[in-house]
């Protein structure tokens, strides 16, 4: 697999500092081979730069972009757990939308962090996945990811 942070910077993704736990959690933890990712929130430079219900208060477009802050913010609790060069594969995102009545375009939120992933990890990237719709999501986020990653 080509050097990960190499590919970040292509992209021109910086990774953030950990995204502080808000309750009594780790952000990540490695269990054998794998690394299981707390719910990230799409956070940048400690602000929600939306809040509210996708389809009604926030955009599908903009919560895509959303989902893609919360996978960035994945990526910095693996780095910071066991370093990017030791992810083999993303193995399962699972993403949640608080969505409003009759939204029902989860699945193309998510992508955004799908997509990143297949962006930074190539075929490696590609994972198996479920997005949810939920009613409320903590601090009245639009979106919340979680994330498996294999690990040598």
């Amino acid at each position: 697999m080509p050097d990960v942070h190499a590919r970040l910077a292509e992209l021109g993704i910086t990774l953030p500092p950990v995204v502080r736990p808000l309750a009594a959690y780790v952000p990540a933890v490695r269990s054998g081979g794998h690394v299981y990712v707390s719910g990230q929130l799409p956070f940048v430079d400690g602000a929600l730069p939306a809040t509210g219900k996708v389809g009604a208060d926030v955009s599908p477009e903009q919560a895509k972009e959303l989902a893609a802050h919360c996978a960035v913010n994945a990526l910095a609790a693996i780095d910071d757990l066991v370093g990017l060069a030791a992810v083999v594969k993303i193995v399962k995102v699972t993403g949640f939308v608080a969505s409003a009545p009759g939204f029902t375009g989860q699945p193309g939120v998510i992508n955004g962090a799908s997509e990143l992933f297949g962006e930074v990890f190539g075929e490696a990237g590609r994972h198996a996945r479920s997005a949810v719709g939920v009613a409320e999501l903590p601090l009245d986020t639009p979106v919340e990811v979680e994330v498996i990653a294999e690990v040598a």
